[in-house]
């Protein structure tokens, strides 16, 4: 596996103008976030609870996932109420020009305190980047399974996601192989490939300058379900893609 290279939360800003991404370890997440070691664990235990993706075009049934959206300003989170998660065909082109109707995610979920923390956290580097901003917030929890003998994280392939930053949490790897995650410059030959394994660490985007991917998931041991889980959560300033597409 190819160790990620990671930033210090010193060097997290810099990094990121300097190269389109930054990594972050579990502990200077926690740092970051103002979110303690339990309050993680506790968060953690939220996807366990996941409902089917009723929409994967290309027939599989390798992932699970919850989703919600708010907005974000000036360290202030205001729900939104469910919603339809959008996409255009340029950014997804699998999956883009629906409306894709997720389950939500639980009260319980949200009501924790790691979660809003969390979310925050990462707000306040956004506006750190790019200045104060009404951000238009969406999160995704992901559960990624071999249960069909292989799990893509990514069906889309590499891609941007259409908004302005991507936060990538990874949170377990249980009992598989593969799962790398690629980081290419969107307009340049340069990128980077690691795998990450330690649970909370962070991959952070700046979406226009980079796109990513993450290599299919295969069981480590044939006939053993593994499974990989993580917390995608964008932010894109001037409203969701769907309310821009509508204007």
């Amino acid at each position: 596996m190819f160790q990620p290279p990671f930033s210090t939360p010193a060097s997290l800003l810099a990094d990121i103008r300097a190269q389109g991404y930054a990594l972050l370890t579990p502990q200077d997440v926690a740092s970051l976030t103002g979110v303690t070691a339990a309050q993680l664990q506790v968060l953690q235990a939220a996807w366990d609870d996941l409902l089917p993706d009723e929409y994967l075009r290309d027939g599989g049934r390798y992932r699970a996932r919850r989703h919600a959206s708010y907005h974000y300003q000036a360290g202030v989170l205001q729900d939104v109420p469910h919603r339809a998660h959008w996409q255009s065909l340029e950014y997804n082109a699998l999956h883009g020009g629906m409306q894709r109707w997720f389950a939500p995610v639980t009260e319980a979920t949200r009501n924790l305190p790691a979660w809003e923390k969390l979310i925050v956290g990462i707000g306040k580097v956004c506006d750190a980047l790019a200045g104060s901003q009404r951000w238009s917030v969406e999160a995704h929890q992901f559960r990624i399974d071999t249960g069909d003998g292989i799990g893509r994280p990514t069906p889309e392939g590499a891609h941007r996601d259409g908004v302005d930053f991507v936060a990538v949490f990874l949170l377990a790897r249980q009992g598989i192989k593969g799962g790398e995650t690629r980081v290419f410059e969107a307009d340049g030959p340069a990128g980077r490939r690691f795998t990450l394994e330690a649970p909370w660490s962070l991959l952070l985007m700046d979406d226009a300058r980079v796109i990513h991917e993450s290599t299919p998931i295969q069981p480590e041991t044939p006939g053993v379900l593994g499974y990989r889980d993580t917390l995608v959560l964008t932010y894109r300033a001037g409203g969701f893609q769907d309310e821009v597409a509508a204007a």
